[in-house]
């Protein structure tokens, strides 16, 4: 039990960050990198499970290694509990299959372009890269009050039997899909009917997986307009699941594992590999906040990270990648922020809001763009096809997961000439 004292006082801070996930350890690691003091508030004690398909793209490898290249080693070495990924495998409603591997220079590289890993062991060791002289934890805290006034961001939090109450000019909400920083600053916000929801299972003895560990989505004619992933993971097992809108689901009242399970029991496309499989643990869902269309990220003295701000890719389902590369852009806008002691929506907007859709929002539009053009089979089938054959298409498919800079392909009015001569 806390002291009087320690109950009641009041604790300044430059940053207050609210979750220390993927998102939140990342903007606590690149503030630290810039010497500046924050509070990060868990409601969680670390290690903690999420449920999640567990990939980890090439964002994923960029952010790590412009946070501390030494990272990579350590994630890549420890074979027992990371499964090094080259490529990803996209199989059609007809049953065709894509490969995209996830280099595409033809140079070696020191790395695997991505990975598998259970987000009980990557967000703990995420979470103690954390420590430094610049980052106070509080973990198993519960968050009471938000509150925003004089020019300031006040938040009250039951900690170990007593309250503390903290105030910093500028909060990062990185505290996933039901972010409490969210619900406190967005006016009217709502649970977005273009979301998502996943089941996952980790199954054993699942067989068939590509020789260089490709992360699998298969888009089968029972789930559309939803998908099928299979994730191989280093110890043999696979991590297996499926993701449709949640407006399709309560509008045809679909029982999602149902749906699952009859897939795996039936479909010719993946019913042999399951032949000898068996489910490890129980099969859990959760919420995926998916991007439908570019929205304000930030406001007075706030912004949002991650799922907090709905940047899971509307197609692949990419959450981790873009919770790593916005918890490192909130950082760093927060430091310039800091710099010139000015926190305005607008201020706020220009070095945060606008360097991330600068720089990820292309992908996010042909994401959605591809979630709907998937939802019609035939025509899923016919890009796939077309993809096989245009190598423009081939490369931008393998950009949405890949380099960051491969990306910039998608401005050019030049490529979409390209596919549609199959270049």
């Amino acid at each position: 039990m806390e002291s009087s004292a320690e109950n009641n006082k009041i604790i300044q801070t430059q940053v207050i960050i609210i979750g220390a996930g993927p998102a939140g350890a990342m903007s606590s690691v690149f503030l630290s990198k810039a010497g500046i003091h924050h509070i990060i508030i868990e409601k969680e004690i670390f290690p903690r499970d999420k449920i999640c398909g567990d990939a980890c793209s090439g964002k994923s490898v960029f952010v790590l290694k412009k946070a501390n290249p030494k990272w990579l080693d350590e994630i890549f070495i420890n074979k027992a509990e990371n499964l090094a990924c080259n490529g990803l495998l996209f199989v059609s409603p007809n049953g065709k299959k894509l490969s995209l591997p996830f280099s595409k220079t033809g140079q070696p590289q020191q790395h695997a372009a991505g990975f598998v890993t259970p987000r009980l062991v990557f967000d703990n060791f995420l979470f103690n890269k954390i420590t430094s002289p610049y980052a106070t934890i509080y973990q198993k805290a519960t968050v009471k009050k938000i509150t925003r006034e004089n020019k300031a961001v006040t938040v009250e939090i039951e900690y170990q039997g007593g309250t503390r109450t903290i105030t910093s000019p500028l909060i990062i909400g990185a505290d996933g899909d039901k972010s409490m920083v969210r619900k406190t600053f967005v006016n009217n916000d709502m649970v977005s009917k273009t979301g998502c929801v996943g089941l996952r299972g980790y199954y054993k003895n699942v067989s068939g997986f590509h020789e260089n560990n490709f992360i699998e989505l298969h888009f089968l004619k029972e789930l559309l307009p939803g998908y099928f992933w299979i994730f191989p993971l280093s110890n043999g097992n696979a991590n297996v699941g499926v993701g449709m809108l949640s407006e399709v689901v309560r509008a045809k009242k679909i029982n999602l594992r149902e749906l699952m399970l009859h897939a795996i029991q039936n479909n010719p496309n993946i019913r042999e590999r399951f032949a000898n499989a068996t489910l490890v643990d129980k099969i859990q869902g959760w919420g995926l906040p998916m991007m439908n269309k570019p929205i304000p990220l930030s406001g007075d003295h706030y912004l949002l990270t991650g799922d907090a701000a709905r940047l899971i890719d509307p197609f692949s389902g990419e959450g981790i990648g873009n919770a790593l590369y916005s918890g490192m852009l909130a950082a760093q806008a927060a430091e310039a922020l800091l710099k010139e002691n000015k926190f305005s929506a607008d201020e706020i907007k220009v070095k945060y809001d606008d360097v991330l859709y600068r720089n990820i929002g292309d992908e996010l539009k042909m994401g959605k763009l591809l979630q709907k053009l998937s939802r019609q089979g035939w025509l899923f089938n016919l890009v796939v096809n077309k993809a096989n054959k245009s190598q423009t298409l081939n490369t931008a498919l393998t950009s949405m997961f890949s380099d960051l800079d491969l990306k910039k392909q998608l401005r050019k009015p030049s490529f979409y000439a390209k596919i549609l001569f199959n270049k």
